[in-house]
């Protein structure tokens, strides 16, 4: 396919790479550092570990995929059941569980390259990844309405902000709407003396972005063996849904750029990357890793294609993060911003599920397709919301918690596996440079 995008930003001279640069880091910002906000990990840490997640990320897939890592909304709902509050203490063991998902990254880039895409992919057809999807929004969209409970007013501007830059918004300004409802709520919320400042007066300019209590490591030794099978358990199975998240994104970028990434460097090296900067992350306090939807978009505004911007992007994250003041800011972002933004940001992601299924035009008019999707809904939705809020199984003396997303992904593999008329099979040949249009 004939692509005149530009390959080889060094063209361009070095003035334009740093603008371009920055342009993809403020892209991945707005969504990346609202992750910590909404959980209580590290803001600097969460930089640190965009930016060396994306790196590593290029030198295992060769150099070649124009990707930056952000911060996973998917996992989310994972850290929210261990540390529904935010709770300093039990966060690191949220953190083990999504360092542990990883694994599963690593297992099918090993099935991918033993026996192909496609085989593997059958496993994981739109409707058992569809609706878990839409169940991790859905089971997210409660803390969003607390937040914007008591805090409406602020909320709502965050709300019509982000709404009216995506739909009306020009050129950069629509690929960040969510930094702008952002930065337009929390300047009213701060107009209007509803912001706590003194975290950021007190902050100071330059420090390390990673504090020893909030990595795994600081569990060694006083680790609760219970609560962490429980955290294993309950958030491992979310990477069956991030992992076909990640395929499309792949896809996605590959027809943006004109190249077959699924092919070369290969599916199995880009699940790897991300695999690896998940676990990276995750073991000292930062948030899962995930390809970014938004970066993509920079790259159709630009057509410029080259990896090495996306590469001074992650350095200047990686500088980003050695500000502590700027990392108390952060934290100071009012709760009804958090809660605006966060309640599109979590119907979003059930939207996505949503058009998982639509665009893969899967047929609900057959039984089995409706009795997996069901099974799947009902479980994730009324396990999550009963009162114990997980099942919970002695083994061996030791209680461990399985989580509603935990419980009917699995069901909803089997289901799939075992009842007859499956017809799914995945084809990547909307990944080979074509431009997808909208009957894809």
């Amino acid at each position: 396919m004939e692509n005149n995008g530009i390959r080889d930003a060094r063209s361009l001279g070095m003035p334009k790479m740093l603008v371009l640069g920055l342009q993809h880091m403020f892209a991945m910002f707005g969504a990346t550092v609202l992750v910590p906000a909404l959980t209580g990990l590290s803001v600097s840490a969460t930089l640190l570990f965009a930016g060396l997640g994306t790196l590593l990320f290029h030198f295992l897939t060769k150099g070649r995929v124009p990707a930056f890592l952000g911060s996973s909304f998917a996992f989310l709902a994972g850290y929210a059941a261990i540390a529904p509050n935010g709770e300093a203490e039990l966060l690191p063991y949220a953190c083990v569980g999504v360092a542990c998902s990883a694994i599963l990254y690593l297992v099918l880039a090993g099935l991918v390259k033993a026996f192909g895409t496609r085989k593997v992919m059958s496993f994981f057809p739109p409707i058992v990844t569809g609706p878990i999807i839409i169940c991790i929004g859905m089971t997210l969209a409660n803390s969003a309405i607390n937040n914007c409970t008591g805090h409406w007013g602020i909320a709502l501007v965050a709300i019509v902000t982000v709404i009216a830059f995506n739909i009306w918004g020009k050129g950069m300004f629509k690929i960040v709407p969510i930094l702008m409802g952002v930065l337009v709520s929390y300047a009213l919320a701060a107009v209007l003396g509803q912001v706590d400042f003194s975290g950021v007066a007190e902050a100071s300019w330059i420090g390390l972005p990673v504090a020893f209590e909030n990595t795994v490591f600081s569990l060694f030794g006083k680790a609760d063996g219970s609560l962490l099978l429980s955290a294993v358990i309950a958030i491992m199975p979310i990477a069956l849904a991030t992992m076909i998240e990640h395929i499309g994104d792949i896809c996605a970028i590959s027809s943006t750029v004109g190249e077959n990434f699924i092919e070369e460097p290969g599916l199995h090296r880009t699940l790897m990357g991300d695999g690896f900067a998940t676990a990276l992350a995750s073991l000292f306090g930062a948030p899962a890793n995930t390809t970014y939807g938004e970066n993509t978009g920079v790259l159709a505004l630009t057509k410029v294609y080259d990896p090495a911007v996306i590469r001074l992007a992650a350095v200047f994250a990686i500088i980003a993060s050695f500000c502590p003041k700027f990392s108390a800011l952060v934290s100071a972002m009012p709760v009804g911003t958090i809660g605006g933004v966060s309640l599109i940001l979590y119907g979003m992601i059930s939207a996505i599920g949503v058009r998982n299924l639509v665009e893969n035009k899967v047929d609900l008019t057959a039984s089995r397709n409706v009795i997996i999707a069901s099974l799947i809904m009902s479980l994730a939705l009324g396990i999550t919301f009963s009162a114990a809020g997980a099942i919970k199984i002695a083994v061996f003396g030791v209680s461990l918690n399985f989580s509603g997303l935990a419980v009917a992904a699995v069901v909803g593999i089997v289901a799939n596996a075992i009842l007859p008329g499956k017809d799914y099979e995945f084809s990547n040949s909307y990944a080979s440079g074509k431009p997808r249009s909208k009957h894809d």
